[in-house]
């Protein structure tokens, strides 16, 4: 895949390369300190260590069956957490139910996308919409295929509009902290450079932070300000995005994917 020119791209933050505890900025939005979680009594994370400061995005890659999509849910609070504290704005995330964790500022796209595919487009924006600077009108300009699709089922649509459709509806919850579980998975060329410019547009020009997990690495760490690998659920390199874009080598042996 092509790298995705990015225009006024913010300097990107210093951070620890230890391969343990990558910090963010004093004071950061989210912090994660020795979380370990999984599914059952089956623990995947093992004392994972990160924070995130305010308007950066993080690229969060691995190997398949790593820990990414583990790491992901919790933060949403869809697993079971065996130790470790999380916080959102000073929030104590892993105290809240799942279903509190919208309200606390998480907007989270899972890989099933888990739109309301009975309702139409425009139904499932204005459905969990909460007040805020992102509207159901300003999805629709950022996805002009959705305004045109308004009164489409779910079922109606694409699967690269289901994607869209599944982004606009945790925008339109006005999240702080954006979760992208593999948003380019499975998506033709075209709508993935259309997704990669409407994500870059979220987080460079309006700020939003974000999380992205995805397995195109040149294209996420192109549009992030820091990169954390994660092996065996643990984290195993933490850098600045485009130190590490710049080092294909480097995500070969980290990933074992040839270069994008």
């Amino acid at each position: 895949m092509a790298d995705l020119n990015v225009v006024g791209a913010r300097p990107r933050a210093r951070m620890s390369c230890d391969g343990r505890a990558p910090f963010g900025r004093a004071g950061g939005l989210l912090q994660v300190e020795q979380l370990s979680a999984g599914y059952g009594d089956a623990v995947v994370l093992h004392e994972v260590s990160l924070n995130l400061g305010e308007g950066q995005t993080l690229a969060l890659l691995g190997r398949n069956g790593v820990g990414k999509t583990t790491f992901m849910d919790t933060l949403a609070g869809a697993t079971r957490q065996h130790g470790g504290r999380i916080t959102l704005g000073g929030v104590a995330l892993h105290m809240l139910p799942s279903h509190a964790r919208a309200a606390a500022g998480i907007g989270w796209v899972p890989q099933e996308r888990n739109i309301f595919k009975s309702l139409t487009v425009h139904e499932n924006l204005t459905a969990v919409a909460r007040p805020g600077a992102w509207t159901p009108a300003r999805a629709y300009e950022l996805f002009p295929r959705l305004a045109e699709r308004q009164g489409n089922l779910g079922t109606q649509l694409s699967g690269g509009e289901q994607q869209m459709l599944a982004v606009a509806r945790a925008l339109v919850l006005n999240p702080r902290l954006l979760l992208l579980d593999e948003p380019l998975e499975g998506l033709a060329p075209i709508i993935v450079e259309e997704l990669l410019r409407a994500i870059a547009r979220i987080t460079r020009e309006e700020g939003l932070s974000a999380i992205i997990v995805e397995q195109h690495p040149q294209a996420i760490l192109a549009i992030s300000d820091r990169a954390v690998v994660l092996d065996h659920g643990t984290v195993v390199h933490a850098s600045d995005a485009e130190t590490l874009r710049q080092q294909p080598e480097l995500l070969d042996r980290l990933l074992g994917v040839s270069r994008h």
